[in-house]
C-alpha cells in the first residue's frame, strides 16, 4: 500500500458477500485466510519474519526500541473464560468484537455544513466533539460529524437506528441496514462448549461517573444511550449470530431481549499497575455474561 491506496495483491469484498475465514498455524507463522464464497476470490497474510513480522526487544533502560524479527505463532490449542488478552479493556480470547461509538453529528454547523467547534464554548457542543470533519470530506452522503470516543453516549451508535429495532418489518427494513452474519468458530472442526457475551463500557463511562477501581456508577445500558445493541440467534437449518435489536426476522433467541441480561454482571480483570508501585490490581472495565453451553453451534456454513 502506498499513498493510502491499497495496491494489487490486496482482497476486495463487496456489501452482502460471504466470506470464509480460516486462522492456522504454519512454520513460516500463523496464516489469516479468507475465500470470498461469493466472488470465489481469496486472500491471506502470514505473520512471518519474511513479511516483516517482529517484537521489541526487552531492554527497559534503553533509549530507543530495537526490534527483532520474529514469526508470530498461536500460543493456545484451547479457549476458555480465563484465556485473554492482559493489555487490553476485553478479557478476549477466541472472539468476535464489534466496535462503535465513534461517530456523531457535530453539535454546530454553519448553512454551509461546515462544523464550526472550534473554539465554540456552548450548549451545542459536546466535550467529545473532536476528529471532527466537514460535509465536504465525506463522499456519498454529505454530513459532517466527529470521530472521537463517544463517551456521554450521545451519538449515531446509540440511537435505534439498527437492525430489528422497530416491530414494522417493513419500515425497519426501509429505514435500517441489515445486519451482519456470522457462525460460531470451529478448532478443528469442533464447536466451542461454551459462549459469552461482553461489553467493555465501564471502560468508556469515566465521564458518566462510572470508578472502574470499585465498580461504583458502571452501568448498563450506559447512560445517555436512547439504545444499545446486542447479539441474537437465527436460523433453523444451522445456525447464525447478528447484532442489531430483537425484531430482526427469523430471529430464535434474543438472551433476554436486552443489553442488562445479555451482557450481565460486571466482570473484575487484574491488570499490571504502572506506574507507581510494580504489581497488580484488579479492575472492573467490562460486564460479562458466560453461558454454560455454546446456543448457535457452526455446521462451518450459514444457515440457508
Amino acid at each position: 500500500m502506498q499513498s493510502g491506496k491499497p495496491g494489487p495483491d490486496v482482497l476486495f469484498m463487496n456489501p452482502g458477500d460471504e466470506i470464509a475465514i480460516s486462522i492456522h498455524d504454519s512454520t513460516a507463522g500463523l496464516v489469516t485466510a479468507i475465500t470470498d464464497t461469493t466472488t470465489g476470490e481469496s486472500a491471506s497474510m502470514t505473520a512471518s519474519v519474511e513479511n516483516g513480522f517482529a517484537h521489541p526487544l526487552f531492554q527497559p533502560t534503553a533509549s530507543t526500541c530495537t526490534e527483532e524479527p520474529y514469526a508470530f505463532h498461536p500460543m493456545y490449542s484451547t479457549s476458555n473464560e480465563h484465556t485473554r488478552v492482559p493489555w487490553a479493556a476485553h478479557s478476549y480470547n477466541v472472539a468476535f468484537s464489534d466496535e462503535i461509538g465513534h461517530f456523531e453529528y457535530c453539535g454546530r454547523t454553519n448553512p454551509l455544513g461546515k462544523c464550526v467547534n472550534t473554539g465554540v464554548s456552548d450548549s451545542k457542543k459536546d466535550g467529545d466533539d473532536v476528529a471532527c470533519f466537514d460535509a465536504s470530506a465525506s463522499l456519498l452522503v454529505k454530513v459532517s460529524g466527529c470521530l472521537g470516543t463517544d463517551y456521554d453516549f450521545d451519538g449515531t451508535s446509540y440511537q435505534p437506528g439498527w437492525s430489528g429495532t422497530l416491530a414494522d418489518v417493513s419500515a425497519d427494513q426501509q429505514l435500517h441496514s441489515q445486519s451482519f452474519l456470522f457462525t460460531s468458530p470451529l478448532s478443528g472442526g469442533l464447536n466451542y462448549e461454551r459462549v459469552a457475551f461482553e461489553a467493555d463500557l465501564p471502560a468508556i463511562e469515566f465521564a458518566t461517573g462510572c470508578n472502574t477501581v470499585t465498580g461504583e456508577g458502571c452501568v448498563n445500558p450506559p447512560p445517555g444511550a436512547n439504545f444499545y445493541p446486542i447479539y441474537s440467534t437465527r436460523g433453523t437449518n444451522g445456525c447464525a449470530w447478528q447484532e442489531g435489536g430483537t425484531f430482526i426476522p427469523g430471529t430464535t433467541n434474543t438472551f433476554g431481549g436486552t443489553s442488562t441480561s445479555e451482557y450481565g454482571s460486571l466482570l473484575p480483570l487484574v491488570y499490571a499497575d504502572f506506574p507507581g508501585d510494580p504489581g497488580t490490581a484488579p479492575f472492573f472495565e467490562d460486564f460479562r455474561n458466560v453461558l454454560s453451553t455454546n446456543p448457535c453451534e457452526s455446521t462451518g456454513q450459514l444457515p440457508s
